[in-house]
């Protein structure tokens, strides 16, 4: 696999990845201790750390990648094992 082509399928491993991350160590402002501002929906959190999110988007991303690649150069997963119709006795299909 070609280093760009890697790069780019890790940058979709970070971009999807951090949908994964976001929900984790949200606290609102009434777990935290804090008044909420007049209009503030209750349940948004109370401050939102970018760097945090970032590192923990970078380290699930890094593992899912790493098991992507090494599927891609092991082939423990391929297409073939996916295809459960080729599968199936010629008379149900």
């Amino acid at each position: 696999m070609p280093w760009k082509s890697a790069l780019a399928i890790y940058f979709l491993f970070w971009a999807f990845s951090v949908f994964l991350v976001l929900p984790f160590g949200v606290k609102t402002s009434e777990e935290a201790g804090v008044a909420m501002i007049p209009g503030q929906a209750p349940s948004a959190p109370h401050e939102f750390d970018i760097k945090r999110v970032a590192r923990r988007t970078t380290v699930v991303a890094t593992i899912l990648f790493a098991l992507f690649y090494l599927n891609y150069i092991f082939g423990w997963v391929t297409t073939d094992m996916l295809d459960w119709y080729a599968h199936l006795p010629a008379e149900t299909r």
